[in-house]
Parts: C-alpha cells; sequence; structure tokens
C-alpha cells in the first residue's frame, strides 16, 4: 500500500517539540520515516533540491509538519513557497505550532495548509494531538512530489 511509504518532514527548531512529535506519532502506530529540519531554509532546500544537506527523492509523497516560529525562514514563508510550487501544491502541509493568533491561522489558511494545530502547553494534550494526527496520516492518500512535466 502506497500510504505507508509516507515520508513525515517535521520542521521545528525546537528539538524537544520535535521529539515529542516523532514519539507520539510512533505511539500512534505511524513508523513512517521521518526526516527533521531545524528550519525553513533547511526544509526549502531539501524540496527545492539546493544547498547542502538532503534533497528530496522524486515521486516519494511528502506529507510536513511545519512550526511557524523558526529561524532564517518562518513557516509561514516556507508554506508560501511550497503552495505556490505546483510541483508541492498537492503535498498536505500541517501547520503545528504554538500560535493560536486567529489572523495566523487565517493567513496559513489562505495559503493553502491542510490543517493547523496548536500546539498545547499541556503535554498530555499535546501527545493526543500527535496521536490524532499519526491516525490522520496513517488513513490519508497522500500523490508523490514528481518530477517537473
Amino acid at each position: 500500500m502506497m500510504k505507508n511509504h509516507v515520508v513525515v518532514l517535521i520542521a521545528d527548531d525546537d528539538l524537544g517539540h520535535a521529539r515529542l512529535i516523532e514519539k507520539n506519532l510512533a505511539r500512534a502506530g505511524l513508523h513512517n520515516q521521518i526526516l527533521r529540519f531545524e528550519n525553513g531554509q533547511k526544509i526549502l532546500d531539501f524540496l527545492l533540491c539546493q544547498g547542502e544537506g538532503p534533497h528530496r527523492i522524486p515521486e516519494t509523497p511528502y506529507l510536513l509538519l511545519l512550526d511557524i516560529r523558526m529561524p532564517q525562514v518562518d513557516g509561514v514563508e516556507v508554506l508560501r513557497q511550497v503552495k505556490a510550487d505546483a510541483e508541492f501544491r498537492k503535498m498536505p502541509v500541517i501547520m503545528l505550532t504554538t500560535t493560536d493568533d486567529p489572523r495566523e491561522v487565517e493567513r496559513c489558511h489562505a495559503l493553502g495548509c491542510n490543517n493547523y494545530i496548536v500546539k498545547p502547553v499541556d503535554y498530555d494534550k499535546f501527545a493526543e494531538a500527535i496521536k490524532q494526527l499519526g491516525l490522520f496520516i496513517a488513513l490519508v492518500q497522500i500523490p508523490g512530489v514528481g518530477n517537473k512535466s
């Protein structure tokens, strides 16, 4: 089945949050490959196959969990660039952030994010939110990010 091959990309400068996300996705039974990026520039380099470091593999389905507050390039700008690119438009992007400002939520949805999850400060609530996310990822069909055609 194709959905098991979805690679989960986590762009979050907070290592503690990223580890929590990974741990709780695994608890939800999601054993997909997870790649972590500590800032917006690194995730853009990966997706756009530029700069040093790892680059995406053509035809691979990716799902991006994106924090808003990050150094170099923030999550909103990453979202804008990803959704403006015909190649990545179909890639699901889920904002995972501590910001619950309604204008920020609205702006991310307007730019094309698929979901917006506020990181609860409460550990158990956060763990539960990630577990639900894991179940969602396990069920959703995600198209591969292909070569430019």
